[in-house]
Formats: C-alpha cells, structure tokens, sequence
C-alpha cells in the first residue's frame, strides 16, 4: 500500500518561496509568511533561514530582510556583512541608514 502523500514542513515551504525570489529582488520575512499562508509565522522563517547550514546555495537566504527594509541578523557582524555583500552583488542599492527601497526591490510572486 503506498504511502499517504504528507503536506510539506513549514520550513520546506519557506526554502520553497525563497528559491523563487530573483536575483536583485528581496522580500520580508513577514511576506515570506504570508505566501507560506501562516501571516503570523514572520519570526519562523527567520528560524528557519538560520537552520540552514550553509551547504545549500539554491536557497538565496540573503534576499530576506525585515520589513524596514534592513538586515536583520542577531549580533550583525560577518554574517550581515556577508549578507550586504551578497546582496550589493545582485545590484541591491542600500541607503545611508542602511536600507533597501523596498518599493524598487521587493518582490512579489505572480498568482
């Protein structure tokens, strides 16, 4: 008897939506929730985006900020350097205050 087919883990849907933002384009993690159909889950994809650990580069974690359009990594330092880095090398411009125009670069899936 075959197996019963099982919903996806809320983690694999958000690695799911993260791999189809485009390079140059971000979105929060709170958009991530949304798309993910958990509206209040914003702090669960941060969870999850730090569960990775690394070895998986098809999943572009760098493209989520928080909805200031900031980095938002615990303690900064080189992890959020890297992060600005990645993200300068996709074209993404930061302001002096160090944010994104999240309406020139956010991204939104087509229905």
């Amino acid at each position: 008897m075959p197996e019963p087919q099982r919903e996806p883990t809320f983690y694999t849907r958000v690695y799911e939506v993260v791999r189809r933002v485009p390079r140059g384009s971000v979105v929060t993690y709170g958009q991530v929730a949304l798309i993910c159909g958990s509206p209040a889950a914003a702090r669960a994809v941060g969870y999850a985006l730090n569960a990775l650990d690394g070895s998986d580069d098809t999943i572009p974690w760098w493209r989520v900020v928080n909805a200031q359009g900031r980095i938002s990594l615990k303690g900064r330092g080189a992890a959020a350097d890297l992060q600005r880095a990645l993200l300068e090398r996709e074209g993404v411009a930061f302001d002096g205050d160090g944010r994104i125009d999240l309406r020139e670069r956010r991204w939104w899936p087509e229905t």
